[in-house]
């Protein structure tokens, strides 16, 4: 059998901390005090882009365990209800994952609109939880931008992700270095 570069437990592992590196970045990035007016919109929440483009392309990169400890130290570090968002993001990528084997064969606009109605569910699922503890929540139209900025993006992160990262969509009949089906 020909090992495949893609699935070899080096290349799967490398992969995982590429994700929790660019997480972390993205976070410091975040963080950074760059304006200090606040703005009408919201930009795309990349950690969860960047999550949802793994779970459909490459599932085995990013493993329960890795989205949730990626996406509590986010809860923590951005001052939202720890491990609301992470919980939901869990269960979003994990309804993904299952889906990504049928999106194998599909166009992109198909994969995009996938992505798109997750993060719709996170995001809306967030507010709701939000609503019904009385937490207090940005507006409504700044929740608005961060949504369809997040779904519009989704196209964006795939390029940058097979661009600098290779990480390409599993192939039809593509095997694992032990040669179980992926």
């Amino acid at each position: 059998m020909v090992e495949h570069a893609a699935t070899s437990p080096a290349r799967i592992w490398t992969m995982r901390l590429v994700y929790v590196g660019i997480s972390l970045g993205i976070l410091l990035l975040e963080l950074l005090p760059l304006q200090t007016q606040p703005r009408g919109f919201a930009g795309p929440d990349m950690i969860l882009l960047l999550t949802f483009t793994f779970a459909l392309r490459r599932p085995e990169y990013v493993p329960p365990a890795v989205v949730a400890i990626a996406m509590v130290l986010a809860d923590l570090l951005l001052q939202r209800p720890p491990g609301l968002m992470a919980g939901l993001t869990v269960v979003v990528t994990e309804m993904l994952r299952a889906r990504s084997e049928g999106l194998r064969t599909l166009p992109f606009t198909v994969e995009w609109l996938t992505a798109a109605a997750g993060i719709v569910a996170v995001m809306i699922g967030y507010r709701v939880v939000l609503a019904i503890f009385l937490i207090p929540q940005a507006p409504m139209l700044l929740a608005l931008s961060q949504l369809f900025s997040t779904a519009i993006a989704y196209p964006l992160m795939v390029l940058g992700s097979v661009a600098l990262f290779g990480i390409r969509r599993v192939a039809p009949g593509e095997v694992d270095t032990l040669g179980h089906r992926i």
